[in-house]
């Protein structure tokens, strides 16, 4: 691969996971593999350098976020693809090839993201539509309580099997393959968001810049979820939130921003919902960990 790709991978108390990451990454043949660490405090950089000291190490200093940890790793190589993906996720044979490949087939594709499964094997909805408003409103409110509703489906694009290539919308942000070229000229992830939608911002800003966005599901990941989110749930819930609502402002078309005074006071109702509804489980469990699955 003679250094064409660069991984960077945005790490938070993941030790583990990031070893086993890191390993894909390696065997996959990428040669740069930068970790971009938002102040981890679990032994990550110890047992980084133990066991892969070729990997360079990039402390941020604090919690950046994701998006903004990533784009610091991105400046430490000049290569022609980034590959960014968080730390709990483990590339399947071939996938770094295919997906670049795809891209050199399609030079009007800015971003390509792989097929992404739970680690029991289940498909993650990688791959969506932009929600208008009202996609948005039945998705945030129904989705918690009645997952097929039809809002939900039209929005994670359930209607069709993700079995097959395609350009998309947005793809998540967990893995993908950028083109360096783009990602510049759009300025990489947007260091406003903290956590959740910088992926979706991407995308959306890639698209106004006239370049294609794709998935390519002969390229495939496991992805655990959850690792770093976990930690600290309801900051993440709340960052969730406030992710939502600065896209909305961004994305809503000037005729229809006089919606925007009634999503505010939405997202606030649906933030409280989203905090009742995860308290309630934990309560159910007894103590019990109770995974972060911030709907998206």
């Amino acid at each position: 691969m003679k250094g064409d790709v660069a991984g960077v991978v945005v790490n938070y108390n993941a030790r583990e996971h990031l070893l086993n990451c890191v390993a894909s990454l390696l065997g996959e043949g990428v040669e740069i593999v930068i970790v971009a660490d938002n102040g981890s405090v679990d032994g990550s950089e110890a047992a980084l350098s133990a066991r892969y000291p070729e990997v360079k190490w990039a402390e941020t200093g604090s919690n950046l976020g994701y998006g903004a940890a990533a784009d610091l790793g991105a400046a430490l190589s000049d290569s022609t693809y980034l590959l960014v993906c968080n730390p709990d996720v483990v590339l399947g044979d071939g996938c770094v090839a295919t997906l670049r490949h795809f891209l050199e087939a399609r030079p009007d594709v800015a971003v390509v993201g792989p097929r992404i499964v739970d680690g029991r094997g289940a498909l993650y909805p990688s791959a969506r539509r932009f929600p208008d408003l009202l996609e948005a409103l039945g998705h945030g409110f129904l989705g918690q309580f009645w997952p097929g509703n039809p809002f939900s489906r039209r929005y994670r694009m359930n209607d069709w099997d993700h079995c097959s290539a395609r350009t998309v919308d947005w793809v998540s942000g967990a893995c993908f393959l950028v083109r360096r070229s783009a990602w510049e000229v759009v300025g990489g992830f947007d260091r406003a968001y903290f956590m959740y939608l910088e992926d979706v911002d991407l995308c959306w800003r890639l698209g106004g810049a006239g370049w294609a966005v794709a998935y390519e599901p002969a390229a495939q990941v496991v992805h655990v979820q959850g690792v770093s989110a976990d930690r600290h749930p309801y900051r993440m819930l709340l960052a969730h939130h406030v992710s939502m609502w600065r896209f909305a402002r961004r994305a809503t078309p000037a005729g229809r921003r006089w919606v925007l005074p009634l999503v505010l006071p939405g997202l606030a109702v649906r933030l409280v919902l989203t905090v009742a509804r995860r308290a309630l489980v934990g309560l159910l469990s007894r103590g019990r960990p109770v995974p972060v699955r911030a709907e998206r």
